[in-house]
Order: C-alpha cells, then structure tokens, then sequence
C-alpha cells in the first residue's frame, strides 16, 4: 500500500511539475489575469537552474519514493528544496523572488500531505485554521500562486497590496538582501497589477478551489467553518493605494467593493514606508475617518450567512506611544476585526547600521526588526486589553520566535523573510518547533498561550 501511494506521489510530482508546466516567455501587466505567471527572459539563467534542480528533485525521488510512506516522502521532498536555496542566492532579489513566485504558480514547490499537529489548531473569526502560521502580504503581490503557498502547509495566505490601478513601483534596483543579518530592505512602493487583474485571477482560483473542496468534502454541524470560502487555507486580502491618488479611501473602497468577495478577511495597508504620505493615515482622525468609510462600503455589499469579510488594518512599528494609543482607541471604538503588527521599519539599530547596504532607503525586515516588532505587538495587547485579534509579524524565523510572538499577543503569526530565505522547508520545522514549545510549557492549544506574557 505504501508503494502504491508514493508511487502516484511521484507521479504526480512529474506530471505537475515538469510535463504539464512548460516555462513561457516573459510576463507583462497586460498578460491574461488566468493564466500562470511567465518567467521574464533576464531569469534565463535563474530558469535553467530552477529546470536543473527540479529534474534533480525528480530522479532522487524516483530512486527513493518506492521505500517509503506517504508521510516521509512527503518530508524529505520539503527538505529537499533546501538544494534549490543556493540557485536562488545567485540571482539578483527581485529576480529570485520573481521565480519563486512563479515556482509556487505552476506547482513547483511541494505540497504538504501530512496533518499539523492538533495543538496548533483554532478559532479565528469564526473560521478554524489548521495552524496559526501564515505567509505575509508582499510575496504575492497579484495572487499568482494561492493555490501553491497554501499548499505548502502555510494555514493562512495574505496576498497583495493590491492598488486600484496597475502601477509600477518605485525603480529598480529596490530589493536588497543583508545576508548575515537575515535581512532584507525593500523599496518597491506598492507595484501591482491592479484590481481587475488581481479579481479575475482570484475568481478564477477560487472557482477551482470551491470545486475541489466540495468534491471531496463531507458535511459538518460545527458552527465554524473549516477552512476559507473556497476550501482548506484561509485567503487575506491586503488593500492598497495608488502613488498618485488624491483620495486614499477611496482606492481602499474600490479595493473593497471588487476583492471582498474572494476574501477571507480585508486588510487596509497604511504602514508601508515607501509611498509617500501613507503613514500618516495612522493618526487618530485620519484612521478613524478611513476605516469609518471603509467598514461602511463592505456592510453596504450583499453577503450571505457568513456575512463580510473581518477588516484589519496593518501599523508600522515606528510608532510612540502615543500613536500606538490612538490606533487602539479607533481599533475599539469601530469594533476593528484585528490588527497586523507589524511592517517593515525605516529604523537601522546595530548590528544593521554596520552594513553599507543599510544605507539604501526603504522599509527594513527580518531578524533586525524583531525585537521591535514583537515589542509593539506587546504594547497594543495591552492597549486593546486582548479583545482585538493580533497578528504578529516581523523577524520570525524559528518557532521558538513564533511562539514568542503568541505569548506577547499574537493569536496569529505570520513569515515573509525568513521564508525567501529559507524557502519551503522552513514551514513544517517552524510548526513542529511552535507545537513543541506550547507542550513544553503545558499549553494545550496555541489560544491558550496568546498574551501569556501580558497577564
């Protein structure tokens, strides 16, 4: 029997990943919203590699996948991916993350079989995710590879930040990687196919997604639903504003009245330091009066049973007390569904400062932000008195850092740079290091362990 399944394993793995998926040439803003991200010819070398190193994958696996289970064939395929790591260091960053993304489209990447751990397992609005570990906005930015990303076992995707309309960014060169500090400082300043694009991609997947689910699907009484709209994995949608707009509501509420629909939950991104004037919607009026607008265009929408989707709005970690007091206040007084903290930070602490690429403007994220990041996180708890969902983001490269991020807060968690980094195997060893922490400590749910450092 476990021959016969790792054997279709490996099937699969040839037809999803080699046969069925020829590389086309370049991908354009204007290219079919449906159809898989193209690779752009100046990746010509990064492809050969990609082609080189999956063909590799393949045949080790084909030697070894008659010997196993399901289980562990499906783990050594996740820790194989650490040989690709190496390919992608060698290309420029945008280009590397240009291919990932296009990796994880086409099914290149692999696709987790195994069950997580049930400690991991919760409630959020209303939805019960499968593990609190998700991927944060800016990987995907036009919703390319859903499909791909939550297959990797990630329990949550955010993509985006999506603008109204199609833009494209600041100048390149404006990813750059600070290796030994695993890090990275981005100035990209929101390039994105815009919303009509990014819903036709969206309609589409989630037309196929909602068509797996249900095909394979067995009814259930529980009052949470498992899952997203469109099956196993929950989809954010992460809001954005175009550089040129006078209005920035009402790119929020364009993006509300086209993406909601495809979303499990809507986030209103006024953090990002690379637009300018963006952050200064923080600011108790001006957040109060966005969200106000925002939350009346999404209940004015005809929903259904599970009613709209849950509204977050995403801070920067650059804040004073003061800031980080108002922003609670609007948060309660409007009933805020969550808040995302945090993103990227225009600050450069040693040992980053000692860097030359530091010196590069742009929001910085990885490890170096951390410390701060999860320090906020602990501040708005306490400030929201743990009646928000939080979603803890910055420098969370282990479990153990997971896990820290819990127990300041965070109901949820999510990666981005640790992840380009360390690429899919850094998901199952994050989980399996987040579950060993809570049982460690006698947790027997990750719920349990949010804001136990507050109390």
């Amino acid at each position: 029997m476990a021959i016969r399944t790792a054997g279709k394993l490996f099937k699969d793995l040839i037809r999803q990943r080699v046969i069925s998926t020829p590389i086309g040439p370049s991908r354009h803003c204007s290219s079919a919203a449906t159809s898989a991200p193209k690779i752009p010819h100046s990746s010509k070398k990064g492809r050969r590699l990609l082609t080189g190193a999956t063909i590799g994958l393949v045949i080790a696996g084909g030697a070894y996948v008659s010997t196993v289970d399901e289980a562990t064939f499906c783990g050594w395929l996740f820790s194989a991916t650490k040989l690709v790591n190496p390919f992608f260091a060698l290309l420029d960053a945008e280009k590397a993350h240009t291919l990932a993304v296009s990796a994880a489209a086409r099914g290149w990447v692999p696709r987790e079989k195994r069950l997580d751990p049930p400690i991991l397992g919760l409630e959020v609005w209303g939805r019960k995710f499968s593990n609190p570990v998700g991927l944060a906005a800016g990987f995907d930015k036009n919703a390319e590879a859903v499909e791909g990303l939550l297959g990797m076992g990630f329990g949550f995707a955010e993509v985006g930040s999506v603008t109204p309309v199609p833009q494209e960014g600041n100048p390149k060169p404006r990813i750059f990687r600070l290796r030994q500090e695993g890090a990275v400082i981005n100035r990209c300043g929101f390039n994105s196919e815009g919303i009509v694009a990014v819903a036709k991609r969206l309609g589409a997947q989630h037309g196929k997604r909602k068509l797996e689910t249900s095909s394979t699907s067995s009814p259930s009484n529980d009052e949470a639903k498992h899952g997203g709209k469109a099956g196993p994995g929950i989809l954010g949608v992460n809001l954005g504003k175009n550089k040129s707009s006078e209005d920035a509501a009402a790119d929020y509420v364009q993006g509300v009245h086209t993406l909601s629909q495809y979303a499990d939950y809507l986030v209103i991104n006024v953090s990002s330091p690379n637009t300018p004037g963006l952050r200064m919607l923080q600011g108790r009026k001006q957040l109060k009066d966005l969200v106000k607008r925002v939350q009346a265009a999404r209940d004015e929408m005809q929903w259904g049973e599970e009613g709209p989707p849950p509204l977050l709005v995403k801070i920067a970690p650059d804040l004073s007390k003061e800031d980080l007091e108002d922003i609670a206040a609007v948060a309660i007084a409007l009933r805020l569904d969550g808040l995302i903290i945090s993103n990227t930070t225009i600050s450069r602490s040693d040992p980053v400062d000692k860097n030359p690429v530091s010196a590069e403007a742009g929001g910085l994220s990885g490890k170096p932000l951390f410390d701060l990041s999860t320090n906020i996180l602990k501040e708005m708890y306490m400030l929201t008195r743990g009646k928000i969902p939080l979603i803890g983001c910055g420098g969370i490269s282990s479990g153990e850092d997971a896990y820290k991020k819990i127990r300041a807060g965070a109901t949820l968690v999510q990666l981005y740079t640790a992840f380009a980094y360390g690429g899919p195997a850094l998901i199952p060893r994050i989980k399996a290091e987040l579950a060993e922490c809570l049982e460690r400590d006698g947790f027997k749910s990750s719920h349990e362990a949010v804001g136990a450092d507050c109390r």
